[in-house]
């Protein structure tokens, strides 16, 4: 399939991040086995997430990158949510971690649209 007519892969990739938080905050909202019933979200998020971005992948965006972009953003709304929800508390150096994911994501997005696969050169047949 063309790449004109392959489907995106970012509205698989949004919804793999937001599993991905989903599970990680039920996570701690199980408190260990204290409240075992958060693990069904937990298992259900963690394991939506990889199948999302299995489909990512195979929608052709790259490893490096869809990993990339789907783990950074991940630990960024995990962190920001962990606060709002749980009153966990970010410190200076903390957000100063989280601007840095932040431009890293960037980067690697930036970067993977400024270096495009080189042309294979073109065989000739011997007769």
């Amino acid at each position: 399939m063309t790449d004109s007519l392959r489907p995106s892969a970012w509205p698989p990739l949004l919804l793999a991040i937001a599993l991905e938080v989903a599970a990680t905050l039920s996570l701690r909202a199980a408190e260990g086995f204290t409240h075992p019933l958060w693990l069904i979200p937990v298992v259900v998020g963690y394991a939506g997430s990889l199948w999302l971005l299995s489909i990512v992948l195979d929608r052709g965006m790259p490893v490096g990158v869809a990993y990339g972009i789907w783990s950074a953003i991940g630990v960024v709304l995990t962190a920001v949510l962990g606060t709002v929800l749980f009153g966990e508390t970010l410190g200076a150096v903390q957000v100063i971690g989280v601007g840095a994911i932040v431009v890293g994501v960037l980067l690697v997005e930036l970067g993977s649209h400024a270096r495009q696969p080189a042309a294979e050169p073109a065989v000739e047949a011997v007769s």
